[in-house]
């Protein structure tokens, strides 16, 4: 089993943690525009609370371990690793628990470039431990506005893994997908399969609009997210979303699998 020694000490090296790629300009700015209620940022959660700048700030200073002084405005943002593993563990317990209930799980990613290998080896697990992995409303349209305008995306499925292409654009099937952060896919999803007649997932796993979304609707999700992504983060503060585990997203896909590998010996799913 990977040591959380060592789990720390790959997340610093690979930054996955640590100093990051993400600067603290754009953090700074997400925050600005999660505070102006801007959809773009929101991602599907709709706030209870009046989250301002530096309120936000002070939540990722305490869920991610970026600087909590809001005069510090430049330079790389920093991840706690040890936020990180504490988040692994909550998410690694809820993997379990999902496993020995035979729970229905979702999973969803709009970082399918990065993410999908992370994901899809969680939902092989999940399988092989008796839990359906849902696929609903494969093929869907969903549109999704982008900095390019409206762009019309199609619904697929990767290994069990939730994800949107561009319709004039890629092969169903093949990898890897369009980068979004839009709550829409997974709403679609979720009607679909309640149109069906189900079944509806326990747990929704995944990043971004698919975390948020569907905890906004009042289903139990959880995911990773990063440190200019506040609004994971905010869902889970406000008691819509379970676990966020703060990490770099956007890391070479194969830095994730020491994580996999970690959570699936803690909740007991090695294969």
């Amino acid at each position: 089993m990977l040591s959380i020694g060592a789990l720390r000490a790959h997340l610093l090296a690979a930054r996955i943690a640590g100093p990051v790629a993400t600067s603290r300009e754009e953090s700074l700015r997400s925050y600005r525009l999660f505070a102006a209620r801007d959809p773009r940022v929101l991602i599907g959660i709709d706030p209870e609370l009046p989250w301002e700048q530096r309120d936000l700030i002070e939540l990722m200073a305490r869920r991610c371990g970026v600087s909590a002084d809001p005069r510090h405005t430049s330079g790389h943002d920093v991840i706690d690793p040890e936020l990180t593993v504490a988040a692994l563990d909550a998410f690694a317990e809820r993997i379990g628990a999902a496993a020995r209930c035979g729970t229905p799980v979702l999973f969803g990613t709009g970082h399918p470039h990065r993410l999908l290998g992370f994901y899809a080896a969680l939902a092989d697990a999940l399988s092989a431990a008796g839990c359906d992995v849902l696929t609903p409303a494969q093929g869907r349209r969903v549109d999704i506005t982008t900095r390019f305008g409206l762009r019309t995306h199609n619904l697929d499925y990767v290994r069990g893994v939730a994800l949107v292409r561009e319709a004039a654009g890629e092969r169903p099937g093949g990898e890897p997908g369009a980068h979004t952060h839009s709550p829409l896919p997974v709403r679609t999803v979720l009607a679909a399969a309640a149109e069906a007649g189900g079944p509806l997932p326990g747990l929704v796993i995944g990043d971004h609009g698919w975390v948020c979304g569907a905890g906004q609707l009042g289903f139990e999700a959880m995911g990773l997210a990063d440190t200019d992504d506040p609004a994971p983060f905010v869902g889970e503060a406000e008691g819509r979303v379970s676990v966020v585990v703060p990490l770099d997203d956007g890391v070479r896909s194969a830095y994730y699998r020491p994580l996999t590998r970690y959570v699936l010996n803690r909740a007991c799913l090695s294969q």
